[in-house]
This record gives structure tokens, C-alpha cells and sequence, in this order.
């Protein structure tokens, strides 16, 4: 009789497990070998496979769990966050100073048209001031010039 037809046998006879260390004295075989002939089981029994898919599902539940809830905490903090309030608070900010900015860049550059209109119409005329002072100034030439031919 073999090794492993012993083992079964005293595993049928005995309904209690057997001591794994005292089997293996009693063969004198490593505790791992008779670990692996007491389960007869092979890898194709489909209950051990069932039960190995089993813990192998619950094990990535469990993974699943940990990541939906470290997925959803990171969200809450980041959202009520004293950073993320603080930027929050700074963009409002923010875009309020560009807003004033905005009417004061559309006020200045209004200002700056009515007076760029205003100096050019002073422009003008004193242009047409000068034409006329111009004007004038030859005409009182001219009758000088009448005046001194005349005979004066």
C-alpha cells in the first residue's frame, strides 16, 4: 500500500482530521506534501473551483469598496475643501476686479475719445483762426503798399 492510499484510509476510518505534523513523521513526509494528498480535491474539482472563484470575487469586492470609497472621499474634499473654497473665493474675486477693470478700460477709453474730439476741433479752428489772422495781416499789408504808391 502507498503513501497516499494510507493517508485516505486512515482519513476514511477517522471521522476527526487527522494531525497534519504527525502524518508526516509517520511517512516521513514534509508537511506540505501531506497537506496536498489530505485535500484529494484535484485543480479540476469544479467545487474547488467554484470556491476559489468565490474568495477570489469577495477579495475584489472588497477592492472595488475601498476604491468607490476613496473615489467619493477624494471628491468631498475636494469639493468643501479649504483649498478649493479658497480658490473658489479668489476666482470670484477676481473676476469682479476684472469686471471693474473692464468699465474702467471702456470708461477711459471713452474719455479719451471725447477728449482726443475736443482738441481736434481746437485744432481746427485754430487753424482757421490762423487762416484768417493770416488773411488779415496780408489785406493790412496790401493797404499799406496801396497807401505808399498813392503818394504818402
Amino acid at each position: 500500500m502507498t503513501k497516499y492510499e494510507n493517508i485516505i484510509k486512515q482519513k476514511a476510518q477517522n471521522k476527526k482530521p487527522a494531525d497534519i505534523d504527525e502524518l508526516a513523521k509517520k511517512y516521513n513526509m514534509s508537511v506540505a506534501d501531506v497537506k496536498q494528498l489530505k485535500d484529494d480535491r484535484g485543480p479540476l474539482d469544479l467545487t474547488r473551483q467554484i470556491g476559489e472563484l468565490q474568495c477570489e470575487m469577495a477579495g475584489l469586492k472588497t477592492k472595488v469598496h475601498d476604491a468607490e470609497l476613496e473615489t467619493s472621499l477624494v471628491k468631498a474634499i475636494g469639493i468643501n475643501s479649504p483649498e478649493m473654497k479658497a480658490a473658489k473665493a479668489e476666482i470670484t474675486e477676481l473676476k469682479e476686479t476684472l469686471k471693474s477693470r473692464d468699465y474702467t478700460r471702456q470708461h477711459d477709453y471713452q474719455f479719451l475719445i471725447d477728449e482726443n474730439r475736443r482738441l481736434e476741433e481746437e485744432k481746427n479752428e485754430a487753424i482757421i483762426d490762423n487762416k484768417k489772422l493770416a488773411q488779415q495781416v496780408d489785406d493790412q499789408v496790401n493797404r499799406l503798399k496801396k497807401a505808399r504808391e498813392a503818394g504818402m
